[in-house]
């Protein structure tokens, strides 16, 4: 029991903690489908759905299983009916999405993720702003970021390329593969390990499906070239956690319109900006045109490019309006827009006087 538990991620720790809910079975739900898990267990894989009590105190989608999530059940099998889930271990990282409208909705797309490999292909889809928008979103997750770069056959300045990433993904590690090669894989095998579990995130065509097969040692996950014009198609539509034969497991993710920004850490992404705007005589300086910015003075001495300012503004924003609808949103610039005034109603009232006095 202990080994085949722990090739599904179990820990010493999660063990312990899912006795003290008593006899249930254990087991890690591998994918899902409107209402239906799929739960690999000790011996075998089953079908499950949620308690009537667990479903009652969902306070939203959040609280409900997710692809990576740990179970408790009423059973190992499902010979007579779906298994009932009575319990979701606690999390240690997450990967959510925000829903757009009034509720503010969180989707967990995966759970319990130890490492996200960052695939990126070094042809047209090498993007570093990309790049800075994936890795914002893995360092919230709770998960350490490791960026894969792809298709290195096809790449003649693959040096160049390298320079330019370390400038935007301080202290992450940068793995060059080709898919194309027998060995292509070879540099992310030893981050996969027994009990360890890796999410795959990047645009669609970059070879991620690729390298899982290869992982998987067969054509697990169907694969498309990437079209002439580069631009790639999307092939995985949903999420699975696969368990890989010389341990470990991975998740596939459809793409990055799975992951929001609303919850992105930004502070970690950029912290060469973030660590310069402490030293800026203002404290809510926008780094635009304002007198003693630290990070203006980076960007005219040429340690820091003028477009990765430009990037961490955008996603700064992006961040704070992702999830509100289009009334939410013009709130939300009205109230920032008047914040000196305590909002725009104080705005009014403060207009208002100054036209009675004269």
């Amino acid at each position: 029991m202990q080994d085949r538990l722990h090739d599904l991620g179990w820990s010493e720790k999660i063990i312990k903690q899912a006795e003290e809910y008593g006899e249930f079975s254990l087991g890690r739900v591998i994918a899902q489908n409107k209402g239906i898990y799929r739960v690999a267990t000790e011996s075998s894989e089953i079908y499950a759905e949620v308690s009537g009590r667990l479903r009652y105190l969902a306070d939203d989608n959040a609280t409900f299983p997710a692809v990576g999530d740990f179970v408790l059940m009423d059973r190992d099998n499902d010979e007579a009916g779906h298994a009932i889930i009575h319990a979701i271990m606690p999390r240690h990282s997450a990967f959510i999405r925000k829903a757009a409208g009034t509720a503010h909705e969180v989707q967990v797309v995966a759970a319990n993720i130890d490492m996200v490999f960052i695939c990126m292909s070094l042809n047209r889809d090498f993007n570093l702003r990309r790049l800075e928008r994936y890795l914002a979103v893995a360092w919230d997750s709770g998960s350490t970021p490791v960026i894969v770069l792809t298709k290195a056959d096809l790449c003649r300045d693959i040096d160049q390329k390298l320079k330019e990433i370390e400038n935007v993904a301080l202290g992450v590690e940068c793995l060059v593969t080709s898919s194309m090669s027998d060995d292509g894989y070879e540099p992310i095998k030893k981050y996969i390990k027994r009990g360890k579990t890796v999410a795959f995130i990047g645009s669609s065509g970059v070879g991620k499906s690729t390298l899982i097969n290869r992982l998987v040692g067969q054509d697990w996950i169907a694969t498309q070239e990437i079209r002439r014009d580069d631009r790639g198609r999307h092939t995985t539509t949903g999420r699975e956690l696969i368990i890989i034969p010389s341990g470990g497991a991975v998740i596939d993710t459809p793409g990055m319109r799975e992951l929001g920004l609303e919850s992105a850490d930004l502070e970690h992404a950029f912290g060469d900006i973030e660590t310069l705007a402490q030293s800026c005589r203002f404290r809510d300086c926008t780094h635009q045109r304002e007198p003693g910015c630290a990070v203006r003075e980076a960007i005219e001495a040429g340690s820091i490019a003028e477009q990765r300012l430009i990037s961490y503004t955008k996603l700064r924003k992006e961040a704070q309006y992702e999830g509100l609808n289009s009334r939410q949103i013009e709130q939300e610039k009205n109230q920032r827009m008047f914040a000196e005034f305590g909002g725009i109603k104080n705005a009014r009232d403060f207009a208002k006087s100054k036209n009675y006095k004269r």
